[in-house]
C-alpha cells in the first residue's frame, strides 16, 4: 500500500468535512471545496480523521489511495490556513497594482498587462515589485502564480522579470570579443 495513503489526516477544528458516495467537500474558514472520489479509492472518515485505502488490490488503486490523500489533505489545509505564492518584479520601472480582481502588470512593454484572477484566488501588493497571490485551492494558486510568471520569466544574461520569492536564477556571462 501508498505510504502517503496510509496516513490519516487529522480534521483541524473550523473544518467540517463531509463524505458521500460520489464526492468529499470540505468547509472551512477560507472557503469550500469539493473534489469526486476515485471508484477504486475507499474514504473512510471517523472522530475527525480521515483514511484513506485502496478499493482493491491492483497498482493503480494503491496509486491512487496516495494521490487522494494528497488532494485532500491539500483541501483541509487549504480551507483552514490557505496557500499563497509570492512573487518579486525585477527590472527598472517594471510595476504591480491590484484593483479588485485584477492585476495590472506594467513589465516592460508598450502596454499594461492585466491579469483578471479566477474565482477563489486574491491578489494583493503590498509594495509596486512584490505580488501576493492567495487562495484555498492549493492548485488553482499555483496555476494562477505560473500564469502571472510566464509573462515575463527571468532572462539569464540582466535577470529582469518576473520570479517567485527565494528563486534564484544563474546569470549567463555575456559574449566576449
Amino acid at each position: 500500500m501508498s505510504r502517503v495513503g496510509k496516513m490519516p489526516i487529522a480534521v483541524p477544528k473550523g473544518v467540517d468535512v463531509s463524505v458521500s458516495a460520489e464526492q468529499i467537500t470540505v468547509k472551512g474558514a477560507n472557503g469550500t471545496l469539493t473534489r469526486p472520489i476515485n471508484p477504486l479509492v475507499a474514504v473512510k472518515l471517523d472522530a475527525g480523521t480521515l483514511s484513506f485505502a485502496p478499493a482493491n488490490e491492483t497498482a493503480e488503486a494503491d496509486a491512487m489511495s496516495g494521490t487522494m490523500r494528497a488532494l485532500v489533505a491539500n483541501m483541509v489545509g487549504g480551507v483552514g490556513k490557505g496557500f499563497e505564492k509570492k512573487l518579486n518584479l525585477v527590472g527598472v520601472g517594471f510595476r504591480a497594482a491590484a484593483q479588485g480582481s485584477k492585476l495590472n502588470l506594467q513589465i516592460g512593454f508598450s502596454h499594461p498587462v492585466v491579469k483578471e484572477m479566477p474565482a477563489g484566488v486574491k491578489v494583493a501588493t503590498p509594495t509596486q515589485t512584490e505580488i501576493v497571490i492567495s487562495g484555498a485551492d492549493r492548485q488553482s494558486v499555483g496555476q494562477v502564480a505560473a500564469e502571472v510568471r510566464a509573462f515575463r520569466p527571468p532572462e539569464p544574461y540582466k535577470g529582469k522579470g518576473i520570479r517567485y520569492a527565494g528563486e534564484r536564477v544563474v546569470l549567463k556571462e555575456t559574449k566576449k570579443k
